[in-house]
């Protein structure tokens, strides 16, 4: 099935309903197929063939969705980038992916002129115009093209999505989704995570190329209207939201840190906000019960990854509830595998561990990507016996509550002891004046290495570093307590707007040769 399908079908059953709303502009369903139609056919008439990648870079704005529709319509293959990569950054990942066509908005136009110059694949940039619909090389190649659906045939092994990863390790890699995958995600999405009503709403304020792009599509095909924001501002998504009466949000746990500390959440009307997704980063219980008296009980908490081609494990509204009526250890679970992902937890030899033991998360099913793009020993690595393998340690209960413990390669030992990043940020933030923390391990000439913390406060708060110590020691063993704490401004934060542990580890082990990982 050709995805492209659904958006031609829903233009008939919901010809003039919005399928998208963005600052002054409302595209109905009607225009959203006639222009990715005019899309899809452009491309195909630049040259373009089934399995060709497109490349876009551009700040959250209507021709992304448009794009994403046009390139299943014509079997091309989406290299969604993050607004933020440095200029270097994106001719690398553009070179990499052997983009033909690069789409660019006017934030990004000098950076995609650049890189045209320095690589070697890259045939044509298309320039979007500031204001949407506006005079511009994308405008002009629409209006030259047909209308008709070019509706390529496409099997489920084909590709249709190169999804980089925020570059987090240093090495970059994208996750080869297919288009099995992605109507994989589409139904557990539908069928699991976020079921929808036509006409129902769903603001995206995070970047819709990373994880809030996910719903995009589920949410089109069950006749929904995507609220989209360009960037994410609290008290502008709070107008937007109360205003088209929101029912749906994806957000990362700082999105919902900024919403819930704003003074002028309550100003505003939410009463139809029915769901609140949140994922993509560890949420502390502590925030979770907040976020939970701030906004209701709507919170549903997803997990997932690129390789698995978005959530696959859920906590659900249900889940939080029963965690707020006394079951307080959920908070720390991201929930039970849903829809049709199985999950294995395995050690080191590659044997299932038993119930409440740590081992890797493995899991299977046919939202699993098909591999790394160009990367076949990474590949080999993460896909191995039917099983991917997502170097996340976790652990699970005797109901099937999976509670992440942390990233293998994150894990810090000292003293022969394994201390997880994770659980030491937690006990952090049970303390009332933490805004944002994060733990990562440092060299120690006796332990190997030593835990340390960065620690951003709420404003007004003045605590010292030694309360913060004792803090931990009152919850942890004393081995897992930092050993020092730095007292930041703000965080370091990467493309994706997540906290980087990588900043802040990596200038302690410059010009050193680890021997302890």
């Amino acid at each position: 099935m050709n995805q492209g399908r659904f958006i031609s079908r829903n233009a008939v059953y919901w010809r003039d309903q919005p399928a998208i709303r963005f600052k002054h502009h409302s595209i109905t369903y009607h225009e959203l197929d006639t222009r990715s139609n005019r899309l899809a056919n452009a491309l195909l008439g630049l040259g373009l063939s089934k399995g060709d990648r497109v490349a876009i870079q551009a700040w959250n704005r209507p021709e992304i969705i448009e794009l994403e529709c046009a390139l299943y319509k014509a079997g091309l293959v989406k290299v969604a980038l993050n607004a933020r990569l440095a200029p270097s950054e994106l001719a690398e990942t553009v070179g990499n992916a052997q983009a033909r066509i690069l789409i660019a908005d006017a934030a990004h136009h000098d950076a995609a002129h650049e890189a045209c110059r320095h690589v070697d694949c890259l045939e044509r940039l298309v320039n979007l115009a500031a204001d949407y619909g506006a005079p511009s090389d994308y405008e002009t190649l629409l209006a030259a093209a047909a209308s008709h659906n070019p509706d390529i045939d496409m099997q489920a092994d084909d590709l249709a999505v190169l999804h980089f990863t925020s570059g987090s390790t240093g090495k970059l890699k994208a996750a080869m989704q297919t288009v099995g995958n992605r109507l994989a995600s589409l139904r557990k999405v539908v069928m699991g995570r976020m079921r929808a009503q036509p006409g129902e709403v769903l603001a995206l304020a995070g970047p819709v190329t990373h994880a809030s792009g996910m719903f995009m599509q589920p949410f089109l095909f069950q006749g929904g209207t995507i609220l989209l924001h360009e960037k994410f501002d609290p008290e502008a998504f709070l107008e937007s939201a109360q205003r088209h009466r929101a029912a749906f949000t994806f957000m990362v746990p700082t999105m919902i840190n900024m919403l819930i500390t704003h003074p002028a959440l309550h100003h505003y009307d939410l009463s139809a906000l029915r769901q609140v997704s949140y994922g993509g980063a560890p949420m502390a219980p502590a925030r979770i019960q907040q976020a939970w008296e701030a906004l209701g009980p709507i919170l549903s908490q997803g997990y997932g990854a690129g390789e698995t081609t978005g959530g696959m494990v859920m906590l659900d509204k249900l889940d939080h509830a029963r965690a707020m009526r006394g079951d307080q250890q959920l908070l720390m679970s991201c929930g039970r595998a849903f829809g049709e992902t199985e999950l294995c937890l395995r050690d080191d030899a590659g044997e299932p561990v038993a119930t409440g033991e740590i081992g890797e998360i493995t899991v299977r099913g046919p939202d699993i990507f098909a591999g790394y793009w160009r990367e076949p020993t990474l590949t080999a690595n993460a896909l191995r016996d039917g099983w991917c393998h997502t170097g996340d340690l976790a652990r699970m209960d005797e109901e099937g509550f999976l509670y992440i413990v942390d990233r293998k390669k994150d894990m810090i030992i000292s003293g022969g002891f394994n201390v997880y990043p994770t659980e030491v940020e937690q006990a952090l933030y049970q303390h009332p004046e933490v805004y944002e923390a994060c733990v990562f391990g440092v060299p120690d000439d006796v332990w190997g290495e030593s835990v340390k913390a960065a620690v951003v406060l709420r404003p007004g708060a003045q605590i010292s570093e030694e309360v913060l110590v004792a803090h931990c020691k009152a919850l942890l063993a004393d081995f897992k307590k930092p050993r020092s704490i730095d007292l930041l401004g703000e965080m370091p934060k990467n493309a994706n707007g997540k906290i980087s542990r990588k900043a802040l580890k990596d200038p302690y082990w410059e010009g050193r040769e680890r021997l302890v990982i």
